[in-house]
């Protein structure tokens, strides 16, 4: 019974490892397969779809190239500026009194002539009447001396006066007529400060804020030297100055287009102000300085203005862009594309086999959003003007065709 019970046990055991076995196999077997199919698969995929292998090999990034925009374009130098009137006063009284009428609001635009302050006048009209009596006292002191000599050349000529009688009367005659010619002189004097109590306006502008009140006592003077009272200022404003300095570099190259086109005309200046894009003003230039400032190495210039609309305010800022040649052909293209390489600038185009190239640039100044290149590029230069991120120099991209357009900013 032990051996058949041995027997027993030792039966099962065997299939129990057979098992295992024929597991593992199956196992195998099925990875195999599916390896099998997976290769076969791929072999049919590649076999229905050929492109699919060099579709797979990474290309360039992609970039929008584009030759340079050629245009026409003069020489121009720009500068800060800043507004000035050209007319400007500060009003001081020429008499002397008590101020009773101020005839502005402050900050008014006044005309020419309009009455802006006024002075007691009284003290100025006793002295007219007292030299206009002075005068009319000259005139009858000659009215008589003239009567006495008539009279004596009468005597004289009948021989019932004498010579020295008519010399006497001839004396008196003149003295009378230097009177009337002194009391005349003290009628204008007296008048001339009757009519300095009414203050007027001497040319049109924007007039300041007053500077004494009604009541006030005035100190006037017609001798500048003399201590008076500054009552107000006025500031002409059509048309104004825009003043600016050259650097000296600059006013030799303005210079040399003036000597090389025998140019003595009034040049044009465009302006734009200081929360301007666009250039949309113009003024004349009507004066460059006679001699450089040693200390500062600029020339002082001016533009003259119109401001007919008053918008203009003296001391306010303004570029200024003055064109100094005649039109020159010349290359642009989008400032954003010109990098900044250390001290110099570049330019990356499309080399061959679509290669990124870098070119050095000398630039020009912004005409219509674009930026003007002096040197350093030729028209048929692929310029790279988007994608620039992904655009290393030496490495390939692939290139899609765009065009350079103004953006028409001044």
């Amino acid at each position: 019974m032990n051996n058949g019970i041995n027997r027993s046990e030792t039966g099962p055991t065997v299939p129990k490892r057979s098992n295992r076995h024929g597991l593992k196999v199956k196992v195998g077997a099925v990875a195999v397969l599916l390896a099998i199919a997976a290769a076969g698969a791929t072999t049919m995929h590649a076999n229905e779809h050929p492109s699919t292998a060099s579709a797979g090999v990474p290309s360039g990034p992609p970039v929008v190239v584009s030759v340079p925009l050629q245009r026409n374009v003069d020489t121009r130098l720009g500068f800060l500026g800043q507004f000035s009137a050209i007319e400007h006063v500060e009003l001081r009284a020429q008499v002397g009194g008590t101020l009773i009428g101020i005839h502005f609001k402050d900050g008014d635009i006044v005309h020419k002539g309009d009455l802006l302050f006024e002075i007691d006048p009284e003290p100025y009209q006793i002295k007219l009447s007292e030299a206009t009596a002075e005068l009319e006292s000259a005139n009858a002191r000659l009215d008589l001396a003239s009567r006495e000599l008539t009279r004596a050349e009468t005597l004289k000529s009948t021989d019932a006066g004498t010579t020295e009688n008519v010399e006497q009367r001839t004396a008196e005659k003149l003295s009378a007529d230097a009177a009337v010619d002194n009391a005349k002189a003290l009628v204008r004097d007296a008048k001339f400060d009757l009519d300095r109590c009414r203050i007027t306006a001497p040319f049109t502008g924007r007039i300041g804020n007053h500077l004494v009140s009604v009541g006030n006592l005035i100190a006037g003077s017609r001798a500048a030297s003399s201590p008076t009272t500054l009552l107000t200022t006025l500031v002409s404003l059509d048309p104004m100055y825009l003043d600016f300095d050259m650097s000296e570099g600059d006013y030799m190259a303005f210079m040399r287009e003036r000597a090389k086109h025998n140019d003595q005309s009034e040049n044009s200046v465009d302006i734009s102000l200081s929360d301007e894009v666009k250039y949309t003003r113009q003024g004349t230039l009507n004066f460059v300085d006679n001699s450089l400032d040693r200390s500062s190495g600029t020339i002082h210039a001016r533009a003259i203005v119109s401001n007919s609309d008053l918008f203009l305010t003296p001391g306010g800022f303004a570029r200024a862009r003055l064109a100094i040649s005649t039109p020159q052909a010349a290359l642009l293209v989008p400032d954003a594309v010109v990098l900044q390489d250390q001290s110099d600038h570049i330019v990356l185009t499309l080399g061959p086999d679509n290669v990124v190239t870098p070119k050095p640039v000398q630039l020009g100044d912004l005409r219509d959003g674009l930026r003007v290149i002096r040197s350093g590029l030729t028209p048929t230069d692929k310029v790279i003007i988007d994608g620039l991120v992904s655009a290393r120099p030496g490495s390939k991209v692939t290139p899609h065709a765009g065009t350079i357009a103004p953006t028409d900013q001044g």
